[in-house]
């Protein structure tokens, strides 16, 4: 276990921010809950990019590799349309995929949603940083984190990064006992 301050990236994938004519509340979403779920310290590393594969694979390296985030936690760019490629590019990334993690924001979202299964949400690491795709609203986001996050730390310790330390009156990080 290490006791460093971890960083995240958190990045915001959407042409209407490219034009300059749009208020990130994805983002803000995700560095909000964030806030809530984490007591130890931690720093956000922030990128607001256009769908375009390349860069946004780009950003996933330059985050993961160069910024040394331990975990990297996405939105937009997920569903079925032809400029959503959020998930191939991480894809393109990532050593190893996580299904879990789409498969459980997918069922926890249909249940507020019937078209939460046109999400295309998919979760997978790069060396020893855990990449998520959420999806874009931020009351989807929530329901997501607050369905997969518990599992987040634990995948950390395991590839040994910092110590997530999460605020148990707002969510309890599984770890199973020594």
């Amino acid at each position: 276990m290490t006791t460093q301050s971890a960083k995240i990236g958190i990045v915001t994938v959407s042409d209407r921010a490219s034009a300059g004519i749009y208020e990130d509340l994805s983002g803000t979403a995700i560095i909000d809950t964030l806030k809530d779920y984490l007591s130890s310290d931690w720093q956000a590393e922030y990128r607001l990019i256009p769908d375009e594969q390349l860069l946004i694979e780009q950003t996933l390296r330059e985050l993961a590799d160069e910024q040394s985030c331990c975990l990297i936690v996405t939105t937009g760019g997920t569903g079925p349309s032809k400029r959503d490629v959020t998930p191939e590019a991480t894809e393109a990334v990532c050593d190893r995929m996580m299904p879990g993690f789409g498969e459980l924001m997918r069922s926890e979202s249909l249940k507020y949603v019937p078209t939460a299964i046109l999400s295309r949400q998919t979760a997978g690491l790069r060396g020893s940083c855990l990449i998520i795709n959420l999806p874009g609203k931020p009351k989807a986001i929530r329901q997501c984190l607050d369905a997969v996050f518990p599992a987040i730390p634990y995948c950390i310790d395991l590839m040994d990064g910092p110590y997530l330390q999460c605020n148990d009156v707002v969510i309890n990080a599984f770890r199973p006992p020594k």
